[in-house]
C-alpha cells in the first residue's frame, strides 16, 4: 500500500493511492502527526480507518509522511563505498579508515522535516555556504523492540520513503558532531509516499538525484556497506525502537563535496540502458532543484531559496 499526508482545505488529511493510481482516498482519522497514527494501529492488529473523501492525485498537494515525527531522525553516514571515498581526506579522515568496522550514526530533530515541493531554506552565507544534497532511503520503524536480530529486523520495518539528508558541509566539519550541520530548519524534506513494506524490502532499490535536471547521484540500495536489516539490528542494540521512529539509511556518491572525477562518466542500470552521471559542479545555490527518486517509491523534489 502506499500512503500520503496532504494539505486539503486547511487542514492535514491522510490517504491512501486508489486502485486506479489517479485518486487518494482519505481515512477520516486526524491527519496531524501524518501516517503515524496508521503505522500505531498496525502494530497492534487494527484495521485502517474508513474512508471520508476522494481527492484527484493531480490536485494533491502533498507534506511529508510523517511531518511531525515523534523522535529525532536517527541517520547513518559512510554507507556507501562510493561516498565513503569521496569524503575520506575531510568528513571521515578521523574515522576508521576500514568503513564496515561500524556504522556512523547521527541525528537530524524532527523540526528539519518538509514536505514535497517545499522550500529548502539556505542559512545566511556567513553560517555556511557549502549546502549538500543527499538523496536516501528512509526506514519507518513498525513493530518495536530492543535486541532485535538480523533475521527478524525486517519484520520491524513498516515501510519506505524518501529523504533528502540535507547538509552544511563547512558546519559539518566545523563542529565535533554533525547534528548541527544537519538539523538546520527544512533540511529534511521527505516523501512522496510511505510505501509498506509488503510493496518492497529497501534490498535492490535505485537511487538517484538530480539538479537542476542534471543526474548527480545514481547507485542501489544493493550497495549499502549496511543492509537495511542490518541498521535495524545496530539501532535497537543502542537504543529501544519505537513505532514511526525513521532511520535513514546513508547516501551514495556524487555529493557536491566530491571533486573526484571518477564518479562521472556513464553508469549501467541493470534493465536501464546507459545513463550519463554528471560530476558535481558545487553546492546547492538560490533556485536550485533537488529531485530524490527511489524506484517503487516516487520522485521527492524540492526547490532551494535562501532564507
Amino acid at each position: 500500500m502506499r500512503f500520503a499526508t496532504l494539505h486539503h482545505h486547511g487542514s492535514r488529511r491522510v490517504g491512501r493511492l486508489s486502485a486506479d493510481g489517479q485518486h487518494l482516498d482519505l481515512f477520516d482519522m486526524d491527519g496531524t502527526s501524518g501516517a503515524l497514527p496508521l503505522v500505531l494501529a498496525a502494530t497492534t492488529g487494527g484495521a485502517l480507518p474508513a474512508h471520508a473523501g476522494r481527492v484527484a492525485l493531480a490536485d494533491a498537494v502533498f507534506d511529508a509522511p510523517l511531518p511531525v515525527p515523534r523522535r529525532n531522525l536517527f541517520c547513518v553516514g559512510r554507507n556507501y563505498h562510493a561516498h565513503a571515498k569521496e569524503l575520506r581526506d575531510t568528513v571521515f579522515k578521523d574515522n576508521a579508515q576500514t568503513v564496515d568496522a561500524w556504522p556512523i550514526v547521527f541525528t537530524k530533530v524532527p523540526e528539519t522535516v518538509v514536505g514535497p515541493g517545499a522550500t529548502v531554506r539556505l542559512p545566511g552565507a556567513s553560517i555556511s555556504a557549502q549546502i549538500d544534497y543527499e538523496a536516501e532511503l528512509a526506514v519507518v520503524i513498525g513493530t518495536g523492540g530492543r535486541n532485535i536480530s538480523r533475521a527478524e529486523a525486517l519484520k520491524h520495518v513498516y515501510g519506505y520513503t524518501i529523504v533528502n539528508d540535507v547538509t552544511a558541509r563547512d558546519v559539518q566539519m566545523r563542529h565535533a558532531q554533525w547534528d548541527l550541520g544537519k538539523s538546520f530548519d527544512t533540511f529534511c524534506p521527505m516523501g512522496p509516499w510511505l510505501v509498506t513494506a509488503d510493496e518492497m524490502d529497501g534490498t535492490d532499490t535505485r537511487v538517484r538525484c538530480w539538479v537542476n535536471g542534471e543526474l548527480r547521484q545514481i547507485s542501489s540500495t544493493s550497495q549499502m556497506i549496511w543492509t537495511v536489516a542490518e541498521l535495524v539490528h545496530f539501532f535497537s542494540v543502542n537504543v529501544t525502537l519505537r513505532p514511526g521512529m525513521v532511520i535513514i539509511t546513508g547516501t551514495p556518491g556524487g555529493t557536491a563535496w566530491s571533486t573526484d572525477a571518477e564518479l562521472g562518466g556513464k553508469w549501467i542500470g541493470a534493465g536501464e540502458g546507459e545513463e550519463t552521471l554528471v560530476p558535481a559542479k558545487g553546492y546547492c545555490q538560490p533556485g536550485d532543484v533537488v529531485e530524490c527518486e527511489l524506484e517503487r517509491i516516487g520522485v521527492l523534489r524540492n526547490t532551494v531559496a535562501r532564507a
